[in-house]
């Protein structure tokens, strides 16, 4: 079977319980996942996944799958360009949810349970409704690969933080200003965890996040480590090797929840009930208002997102405390206000 999960490193971390599912209940399936190439670094490794295919432009990328003759495509991007692409492919049986665009594509329509519950349960409804037994669903899981844990560790050992040292990794990026903590509170954390608790921080940033390096470069002048070049494999292996995880909701703190690491998620406009880490060891930052959650592209209710302003630097501190108390055991979904 094709399943088709174009765009974010989260949406295909967050798609691996539902593969894992899958390939429990019936390891004779072929499961090929079509995704972006920046994302297939997620799913290698995995053994649910027969096969990772990678979107190149729209028309190679539908000639090459309508000449494998796939059965069944589950769509679960629901964008134009995936419905489009469904449509190409050919195969009889095509599954999306309902009232997503392009609808007339798709010949098995799920009812859409919305945002109300977790994006992995979300994504696992497709399943069941085309055969899937019900029943606990797995973490979602990523598998780090040797070299890229080689490469880090030099890195790090270059940084003063040898094999053996615990370190926090830090990621402060995110997709819009709304979702983003600010650098100087991470800075201060980081501060924290390395005078009163022995563990080294590292923080980590996209090579494109060019305003965050800069602030987060001005704030540390060199106390910290920032590792700003780390591809996917990389940032995969850094967040495995981490004593905790503490970042913004975004791609790479559902890494590191995948790699089953204590994580720290603060939340500012988007839904922790739908984008909490899942089933690992965490703690959700998160101060509730009439207005959240939103689309985040701006503030719709204040001059300033107060949704983010509002998150004290000694609330990320007590989630970091608790999780650090607990060892990494598991302890389900907690907010701290």
């Amino acid at each position: 079977m094709l399943i088709v999960r174009l765009r974010s490193l989260g949406d295909v971390v967050l798609l691996t319980p539902a593969l894992s599912a899958l390939h429990s209940w019936r390891p004779d399936l072929r499961l090929c996942v079509l995704v972006e190439k920046f994302c297939a670094p997620v799913l290698e490794g995995n053994p649910a996944v027969a096969e990772i295919l990678l979107m190149e432009n729209f028309v190679a990328t539908a000639l090459k799958l309508r000449r494998r003759h796939f059965p069944i495509v589950y769509n679960q991007h629901a964008g134009p360009t995936s419905a489009l692409l469904t449509a190409a492919i050919g195969a009889p049986k095509r599954v999306c949810w309902t009232r997503r665009q392009f609808s007339f594509v798709y010949n098995v329509l799920v009812p859409d349970p919305g945002n109300k519950i977790h994006t992995v349960e979300h994504r696992i409804e497709q399943f069941y409704a085309t055969g899937l037994p019900h029943g606990p669903i797995p973490p979602a899981k990523v598998y780090p690969q040797q070299n890229a844990r080689e490469a880090v560790a030099k890195q790090l050992e270059t940084l003063e933080i040898s094999r053996d040292a615990a370190y926090a990794m830090i990621h402060p990026g995110g997709k819009y200003f709304t979702k983003r903590w600010a650098i100087e509170k991470f800075v201060a954390l980081a501060q924290w965890l390395k005078t009163e608790k022995s563990i080294a921080p590292v923080f980590s940033a996209g090579t494109a996040e060019t305003e965050i390096l800069s602030e987060l470069r001005r704030q540390c002048r060199d106390e910290f480590a920032v590792l700003d070049s780390l591809d996917v494999r990389q940032l995969i292996a850094l967040a495995a090797g981490s004593r905790i995880f503490i970042g913004n909701d975004s791609g790479p703190t559902h890494i590191a929840a995948a790699t089953g690491r204590p994580v720290v998620a603060i939340f500012g406009s988007s839904s922790s009930v739908h984008w909490r880490p899942w089933q690992t060891a965490h703690r959700v930052v998160q101060n509730d208002f009439p207005c959240n959650p939103c689309a985040g592209d701006r503030c719709y209710a204040f001059a300033e997102p107060q949704c983010i302003l509002s998150v004290t630097l000694a609330q990320v501190q007590n989630a970091c405390e608790a999780l650090l108390s607990e060892s990494g055991q598991p302890v389900g979904a907690k907010k701290i206000q």
